[in-house]
């Protein structure tokens, strides 16, 4: 039973070692970035422009109306995390 818990003790010290020992170096340092999602867009015709007669004030005037437009979104690529190079601090 003294030879388990020995070899136990010796086991857990020697593979613990390594880790207390370690002294790496920073070869690079990168900070996290938020990259927004990107879109298209376009544009749907809904109403063309066009003029109209209408009375206002007794007399008859030539009103015009521009063209009216729903603009439709889609995304092309969701927004995301990147590491982008950065000074150690």
């Amino acid at each position: 039973m003294k030879k388990v818990l020995a070899g136990a003790i010796l086991a857990a010290t020697t593979l613990a070692a390594p880790a207390f020992a370690w002294e790496g170096k920073v070869v690079a340092c990168y900070d996290k970035v938020w990259v927004p999602a990107k879109y298209a867009y376009t544009k749907e015709l809904i109403m063309a422009s066009h003029t109209e007669w209408e009375w206002q004030d007794g007399q008859m005037v030539k009103v015009w109306y521009p063209a009216v437009y729903k603009e439709n979104k889609k995304m092309k690529s969701p927004g995301h995390y990147i590491a982008r190079p950065a000074a150690c601090k």
